[in-house]
């Protein structure tokens, strides 16, 4: 196999849901899989239900029981959950998420084992996977889990071209959101932004605007205190080590006026202020790049859409544009380890010491 070819692993998701549909309309386009080695985690089986179902095109695809038999440039279906699963498209079923779970676990292995380079997981239902080894509410947590060292956590970030999203607080109750903001949690999330543009998306010295929490950014204390209190603060931080922070500026008007397009990326506070708006511009074609991990993983930014499953309705658009951006970002980051593996030195000349000095350019902040 072409070492320079990229091991992507898919997780089927939730069986009753868009998963496959999105999947095998992908990948009726054999360029799509040109460079790649793709490796479906889920049933043939399954797959051939929904086609069927759907009146799909047929599509050649190998079958494999161990991700390192997968062929280039054609789908592999590694069959990793039970042979005669009952398929009730548009149901949230025990047995759904139970394979969802199945093929989750099987693909992080493979992923932690070297197997795979990057992870594209289809949507799964939330409650319907709730089980002891799950726990979570959403992928999101359950990879931070799995690979996060002491030093990592994962932030959520929605994209489309140059149009990026992250959260402050993810999957959180809005009456929680407020008591959840720290200036340390802001201002971290602040630096794994910066350093996520500059490692994943190769933007040098990042733009990123911060929304406020209250309407109008609080106004002066009238309509809350957390812009003064934590925002700015955590912003004051966040600059203090180098990153470029503008705000905190109301949602409505920065969003209403398009002033997201002079940034390279947004920090919201909270899950609905980012995705509404995020959804609502991109929500067939954004991505959902789970960034601060050791791993790379991505997702379409639709959910199960039970409501259109089996009908034929769903666009593959956000979900290619996931498999995309997972490549992409793998490169990007073997590109930035390359650029500092070893950095150049920079002689200059004391004249009060009447001594050469030597300053190490490891810093991505660093003009050259």
């Amino acid at each position: 196999m072409d070492t320079n070819l990229i091991r992507v692993g898919i997780t089927h998701g939730d069986l009753n849901g868009i998963s496959y549909e999105v999947i095998l309309k992908t990948f009726s386009d054999t360029r799509v899989a040109e460079d790649c080695v793709i490796t479906l985690y889920g049933s043939s089986k399954v797959a051939g239900i929904h086609r069927k179902t759907m009146d799909l095109p047929p599509m050649p695809y190998n079958i494999v029981n161990h991700v390192s038999d997968a062929m280039a440039g054609k789908l592999n279906i590694l069959n990793c959950v039970g042979e005669d699963l009952p398929v009730e498209m548009g149901k949230s079923t025990a047995v759904a998420g139970e394979a969802a779970f199945v093929a989750l676990e099987r693909a992080t292995a493979d992923l932690k084992e070297g197997l795979i380079d990057v992870l594209v997981t289809a949507p799964i239902n939330k409650h319907n996977i709730q089980r002891t080894d799950f726990q979570f509410v959403g992928h999101t947590e359950y990879l931070e889990n799995k690979f996060a060292d002491e030093n990592a956590k994962s932030l959520m970030i929605l994209v489309k071209d140059t149009f990026r999203v992250a959260l402050v607080t993810g999957h959180v109750a809005l009456s929680e959101v407020s008591t959840s903001l720290t200036v340390e949690k802001v201002k971290n999330t602040l630096l794994a932004f910066q350093h996520s543009l500059q490692q994943d998306f190769g933007i040098r010295r990042p733009r990123i605007a911060v929304l406020s929490l209250n309407p109008h950014a609080g106004e002066n204390g009238l309509l809350g205190s957390e812009e003064a209190e934590i925002i700015i603060p955590a912003m004051q931080e966040a600059e203090r080590a180098k990153v470029l922070a503008f705000g905190p500026y109301p949602s409505d008007g920065f969003f209403g006026a398009e002033m997201y397009r002079h940034f390279d990326g947004v920090v919201a506070m909270y899950h609905d202020q980012g995705l509404i708006p995020f959804k609502t511009l991109a929500m067939d074609e954004g991505v959902n790049f789970t960034a601060g991990l050791p791993i790379v993983r991505t997702s379409p930014d639709h959910g199960t859409a039970y409501d259109i499953a089996g009908k034929n309705q769903a666009s593959e658009t956000s979900f290619r544009n996931a498999i995309y951006m997972a490549v992409d970002i793998f490169r990007k980051r073997k590109q930035h380890r390359e650029a500092y593996a070893n950095p150049l030195k920079k002689m200059f000349f004391d004249k009060g010491n009447q001594r050469d000095e030597t300053v190490d350019l490891t810093k991505e902040d660093t003009d050259l």
